[in-house]
């Protein structure tokens, strides 16, 4: 062989060091789809449980919109799914699909709890709107006035800023945040763990995502009801909207109580290769960041109310859920414990603002409001990295068609 025909001996080894973890990865992902087992193989079968009674004039609706919770759950690959719409004042349909158990076999119900991860927000924040409207919170006061346990930084920190996360204060982690495996009892007992770090940025320059800044909105919230967080948000949200299924997690694995199980994707943050149980986690030191859980159809009458006025004034929900506006004139998407976004839907562009619920870093729950066509949407899921938004933009839409 001529000099120039060989192939230099560094090249050959690159091409070694290189294609090997390729053709490893290669093997496993093909591994994996081919040994993924479909939990449900076809939409017509996937067990389901109604509420009733369902009115007539939404049945078509609920017909469409159970199709795309039955395509969901099978594409996706999904133990369990739960969805509830609301519309005006009432909840016009709920419905579970699949399994809330698999190594049970139990059906998941409308009355079946879910964790709502970071969808938890949204409820912290009608509870510390209701202390805005009293005056026992304002939004541009220092965090320290409410929670004296929070260093001095850099930088003021304002409870709006923290609402609106643009404090700068780091986030957890995702699902190997250092709170999982820790009790709190109040939620001042979690800031230990992160209350030294250094702002990211300073306040209202930028946006970024932190739960570490809701658990301080809930200590603000405990310090200025002036009792526990969690009592608070029982006896002045959850108990006057009927929210009877809408609770702390206990972080117990208990079939029978009332409590779906929650699973993990077992490859590449995709529920279609199969989900494992979710590791022991607890939420507690979290606390309004991601703390609770509850049904489809509480969190459903809990979007109704914020539409109506009933819990809070339509002016204090304006300012919540009003899209946020960093220091140099740009729009966050984001209000004061609330998604916002405006979105193509039928009859034009539409104001869509609610909260996903991430759990160890993956969506499993979506709360979607219209206000303009009053039309609220729960969708939950077992199993993180569920793409529930899209299931519930879809359902909202048959409801949508239904009601013109």
């Amino acid at each position: 062989m001529k000099r120039e025909e060989r192939i230099p001996f560094w090249l050959t080894a690159a091409c070694v060091v290189v294609g090997v973890p390729i053709t490893l990865a290669v093997g496993v992902w093909e591994y994996v789809s081919a040994t993924a087992t479909p939990i449900h193989p076809n939409p017509a079968n996937v067990r389901a449980a109604a509420a009733a009674p369902l009115s007539a004039k939404w049945a078509e609706a609920a017909a469409k919109a159970e199709q795309v919770a039955r395509a969901g759950i099978v594409q996706q690959n999904l133990p369990g799914l739960s969805v509830a719409v609301g519309i005006g004042s009432d909840v016009v349909w709920a419905e579970g699909f699949g399994y809330s158990n698999l190594e049970y076999g139990m059906d998941v119900k409308p009355t079946t709890r879910f964790r709502l991860g970071t969808a938890s927000i949204a409820l912290t924040s009608a509870g510390a709107g209701l202390l805005i409207e009293q005056g026992r919170l304002r939004l541009d006061e220092k965090i320290q006035t409410y929670v004296p346990e929070f260093p001095e930084k850099k930088w003021p920190v304002t409870l709006r800023a923290l609402m609106a996360h643009t404090a700068g204060i780091r986030n957890d982690g995702g699902d190997e945040g250092p709170l999982f495996s820790v009790r709190c009892e109040r939620p001042v007992d979690a800031l230990p763990h992160f209350q030294d770090f250094d702002l990211r940025f300073e306040p209202e320059t930028r946006y970024r995502y932190s739960s570490y800044g809701w658990i301080l909105v809930s200590a603000a919230v405990e310090a200025a009801a002036k009792e526990p967080f969690l009592s608070f948000m029982k006896n002045k949200v959850f108990e006057p909207l009927g929210m009877n299924d809408t609770l702390a997690d206990s972080g117990a694995e208990v079939p029978e109580n009332g409590q779906a199980n929650s699973y993990f994707p077992r490859y590449g943050a995709d529920p279609k290769y199969g989900p494992d149980p979710m590791r022991q986690i607890d939420l507690s030191c979290y606390s309004g960041a991601s703390i609770f859980v509850s049904t489809p159809t509480d969190l459903v009458r809990f979007g109704l109310a914020i539409n109506a006025g009933r819990l809070l004034k339509p002016s204090t929900v304006d300012i919540l859920q009003a899209n946020h506006r960093v220091a140099s004139g740009r729009e966050t998407g984001y209000g004061l414990g609330w998604e916002v976004e405006t979105v193509d839907f039928p009859g034009g562009r539409t104001k869509m603002v609610g909260h996903g619920g991430e759990l160890l870093g993956g969506m499993a729950v979506s709360l979607t409001m219209l206000r303009e066509t009053g039309i609220v949407v729960a969708v939950m899921s077992n199993t993180s990295y569920a793409d529930t938004a899209a299931l519930a933009v879809k359902i909202a839409e048959a409801f949508a068609a239904g009601g013109r």
